[in-house]
């Protein structure tokens, strides 16, 4: 059923910009008239066979598969998520993972807690609160998640590890020019991003340029995730919440769409890597009780990062 809400958006869409009306559309074909909030048909990363779960945020296969040097085995998957928040509902919320350490640059889990999703992990490391945030690049880097995460294989050697990375989401920190600083001028600010500025019309930029930029940012975190499966013992799985378009058509209408809509799952969106690695002997995992609560985060702080990161309110 559409809220009168829902129908105010679309009209204020019809008005200002009629690609986010069609959006809208597929969005309601995607969803079953928004009776899903997730994608159904993707796979239970939970109920996979891995000891950490390196996850690389909005990386589409064919990137990976075109540009990874990483050792492994590959093959697509489908997720169930073309959003973090859907890969958050669809694989975490209201689940017992006392036995899972979830390290994470994104804020998305904590922007919906407990209201939202409320997993039950033995401990969330937010890399992104404080220090471990980059004021300059609006990001977390590779580097950073690269020590959090060792440091929780040694806090916690017998539970297993989500490690979610920010690469290749934007902003783009590996590229030489400007487009993500024009759009994240101040996050006190910011009503979009460079991708809705892409479906708006209104980004003065060669599209060339923020593809080149994405792929950038993949090739930055790679060595990265390299140091984790050399550092790491045990099975390893590298894949992504959700992929990402490039001004591909989307379905049923036929729109070119940018960014990760929720809820549009499209196979650029939904189709990502799925790279199995096995080094040194598995972990001997144990469920544990949570160790801290997470819910005391200040609610500005999450906002500011999430704007940072893109995410408009």
């Amino acid at each position: 059923m559409i809220s009168t809400r829902q129908l105010k958006q679309a009209l204020t869409w019809a008005i200002e910009s009629p690609n986010l009306l069609v959006r809208e559309v597929n969005r309601l074909y995607y969803t079953r008239g928004y009776r899903r909030s997730f994608n159904h048909d993707g796979i239970d990363v939970v109920a996979e066979d891995w000891d950490t779960l390196i996850v690389l945020d909005a990386c589409r296969y064919d990137l990976f598969a075109e540009r990874s040097t990483l050792p492994g085995t590959l093959r697509a998957r489908e997720s169930r998520a073309a959003h973090t928040s859907e890969f958050i509902r669809g694989n975490f919320h209201e689940r017992d993972l006392t036995d899972t350490v979830y390290v994470t640059a994104s804020p998305i889990l904590q922007r919906g807690y407990p209201e939202r999703y409320n997993p039950e992990f033995h401990a969330v490391v937010n890399v992104w609160q404080e220090d471990g945030w980059d004021e300059e690049s609006n990001s977390v880097h590779p580097e950073t998640m690269v020590e959090y995460a060792l440091d929780a294989a040694e806090q916690y050697p017998q539970k297993r590890l989500v490690v979610h990375f920010m690469q290749p989401h934007y902003p783009f920190i590996a590229s030489d020019t400007e487009l993500d600083k024009q759009t994240v001028p101040d996050p006190t600010e910011i009503t979009t991003d460079i991708w809705n500025e892409m479906m708006y019309k209104s980004a003065d930029i060669d599209p060339e340029t923020i593809v080149d930029a994405y792929r950038a940012n993949f090739d930055l975190v790679v060595p990265y995730v390299q140091q984790l499966l050399d550092e790491l013992s045990g099975k390893t799985v590298v894949t992504s919440d959700h992929g990402n378009m490039l001004g591909e058509r989307s379905w049923p209408l036929p729109i070119r769409e940018w960014g990760h809509p929720p809820g549009v799952y499209t196979p650029e969106l939904v189709r990502v890597p799925w790279l199995e690695y096995e080094s040194g002997p598995r972990r001997t995992i144990v469920a544990e009780p949570p160790e801290s609560d997470t819910a005391d985060i200040e609610d500005d702080v999450v906002r500011d990062r999430l704007r940072q990161l893109g995410y408009a309110e």
